[in-house]
């Protein structure tokens, strides 16, 4: 019998009422639409798109900062849409998110230890302040940060030593599930690595499962088990990273792609770049069809006015006319 997915999404919508006045036409923006995917024990699930496309609007409903307008959201078999008070508090306790700017994340106004601390104190988790500031200090080790850190401001330290602290703040619950917004994008590229890999090891170490975040698709192929490719609020492509990196099916992804600088000079000599001519369409006003016929250089007259719906292709589910028999 296969193992059942920790976190199921189904269906996910997630809307936005941008009305601006009461006689006005109303305006709605579709941020995240009909996005269905799971995500299994000990898993990364890499989340990849350009700005705008949905990623952390479906990261945030996810941990319940957004309501979804549509679909469901089931945590280890449980539906999370009606829940509230205690068992809501439980699910937060279970599900954490690791902010993407480390520097307006955290409070200038408290030290680390007390950043850290306070989840413990909401959750009432240990029985004394002792017990936690020694958990603290447990987790500035397992971040790799100093125990003499825990006295100092989030303005003494580095975007990278921040992002650790993020961390650090995150694990403070022993969460089963993490959200990883963007964890590495305001982060100097000599540090990013090193980032990854710390949270590869966290998940090593704990059993944790993770939404990776990113629009840098390398470095989700480095950290992710699977992948999958948003684009205006809905879910083109997804499958196995190995797969997905390197022999790319819908036409999005395969521009994505193309854009990875290569570091070698004579491999890069003979790769060619896809240019996505146009902007992005509104999602106030998305388009009738697949919503990336606008920039798709493969687009036909199908997919001007039907939209594709998820088709499985050999291990994957890839939304596009091209696939269908």
């Amino acid at each position: 019998m296969s193992e059942a997915p920790i976190l199921s999404v189904r269906n996910l919508k997630t809307y936005f009422d941008v009305t601006k006045g009461i006689f006005s036409k109303k305006q709605i923006v579709k941020a995240v639409d009909d996005v269905s995917f799971d995500i299994m024990p000990n898993e990364t699930f890499g989340l990849v798109g350009e700005s705008g496309c949905g990623k952390t609007t479906l990261g945030r409903t996810i941990v319940k900062l957004y309501n979804p307008a549509g679909g469901t959201i089931t945590y280890n078999g449980e539906n999370i849409a009606q829940l509230k008070g205690a068992e809501l508090k439980k699910y937060r306790k279970d599900v954490q998110m690791i902010f993407q700017d480390p520097y307006a994340s955290l409070n200038p106004r408290m030290t680390v230890g007390e950043i850290i601390k306070e989840p413990m104190i909401i959750h009432d988790i240990y029985n004394s302040d002792t017990e936690r500031e020694e958990r603290v200090v447990e987790l500035l080790k397992i971040v790799g940060l100093k125990p003499d850190h825990i006295r100092r401001y989030p303005a003494e330290f580095s975007g990278g030593q921040r992002q650790r602290i993020g961390i650090a703040r995150a694990l403070a619950v022993d969460p089963k599930f993490i959200v990883c917004d963007e964890p590495i994008s305001a982060l100097d590229v000599s540090i990013q690595a090193q980032v990854v890999n710390l949270l590869d090891q966290i998940q090593h170490d704990l059993g944790l499962s993770y939404l990776f975040i990113a629009h840098d698709l390398s470095m989700v192929k480095h950290i992710s088990d699977r992948i999958g490719v948003m684009y205006l609020g809905h879910m083109v492509e997804m499958g196995p990273s190995n797969d997905v990196y390197h022999r790319p099916l819908h036409p999005y992804t395969t521009a994505l792609l193309s854009a990875i600088p290569i570091p070698d000079p004579n491999v890069a000599k003979g790769k060619r770049r896809i240019v996505l001519e146009g902007e992005i369409p509104s999602p106030i006003n998305p388009p009738a069809g697949c919503p990336f016929s606008t920039r798709c250089q493969q687009a036909t007259n199908r997919c001007q006015t039907e939209r594709p719906e998820p088709i499985a292709v050999g291990n994957r589910l890839v939304a596009c006319h091209l696939y269908e028999k």
